[in-house]
């Protein structure tokens, strides 16, 4: 078995009790150096093989896990955040599967929910917001017709976008038309991790802020109504509304 894990957005007290487990015991791990904080990689034991896939291409990872499995040893992938999010583990578990080798993914969570997390905020509030888009601005890696962020802004729906902080003026530019220049944003940098920044302001101010606080790190955008708060409260914990454990008074 090789193991997917999710090593999350970089606290390592953030890391699933599994995955703990896993990496605890693992024998050989192919990790995200560039990505992943070193004290997740750190939690391997001493004498655990240790291979970091930012210097590797697709043929080199899958090289190293194949030749691991063969060995019969325990292997841990690791991966930043939620792998299922851009972790490009799709075509890793079809090339392992080809060769007949079976993987199990074990979830982490994702930047998204760190940067909610660090805010102190909901994403989705009562009659202004009930849906998260998690997106990315489109870079060397482009984006598909129709996934554009700006196209998912229109929605009014609570906007998490992914992107490299060069990215960003551009992707505000294009996010004004539908969500105007005084929506509510946050712009968190490495979420969870000690050197973590956090910026908020309408969502025009953000690109100057960023570079006046010298961001040039990967961060992520949040961006909705649903920020400034006040909405009205959740009629789940109403003293009027009955559901199948509570009955109205």
């Amino acid at each position: 078995m090789i193991w997917i894990v999710g090593a999350g957005p970089g606290d390592p007290e953030l890391l699933t009790v599994k995955a703990h487990r896993l990496l605890a015991r693992c024998q050989v791990l192919v990790w995200a150096g560039s990505l992943v904080n070193p004290a997740i990689a750190d939690l391997v034991p001493s004498d655990c093989i240790r291979h970091d896939s930012s210097g590797m291409d697709l043929d080199a990872i899958l090289d190293v896990l194949a030749r691991s499995h063969r060995d019969g040893l325990r292997v841990v992938r690791l991966h930043t955040g939620e792998s299922a999010l851009w972790g490009a583990i799709g075509e890793q578990i079809e090339a392992l599967e080809g060769r007949g080798i079976p993987c199990e993914v074990v979830p982490g969570i994702s930047a998204f929910q760190a940067a909610a997390a660090a805010i102190g905020q909901e994403l989705t509030r009562p009659e202004v917001a009930q849906a998260v888009v998690l997106c990315r601005a489109p870079g060397r890696t482009p984006v598909p017709a129709g996934q554009e962020p700006e196209v998912f802004a229109r929605t009014g729906a609570t906007l998490c976008l992914y992107l490299s902080s060069g990215l960003l003026v551009g992707a505000v530019e294009k996010l004004l038309a539908a969500y105007g220049s005084d929506c509510p944003a946050a712009l968190v940098s490495r979420a969870s991790w000690p050197e973590q920044r956090i910026l908020r302001g309408n969502l025009s101010e953000i690109p100057s802020m960023a570079r006046e606080a010298g961001i040039d790190r990967l961060a992520i955008l949040l961006v909705g109504p649903a920020l400034a708060g006040k909405a009205p409260p959740s009629r789940l914990y109403a003293a009027d509304f009955t559901h199948g454990w509570r009955e109205a008074r």
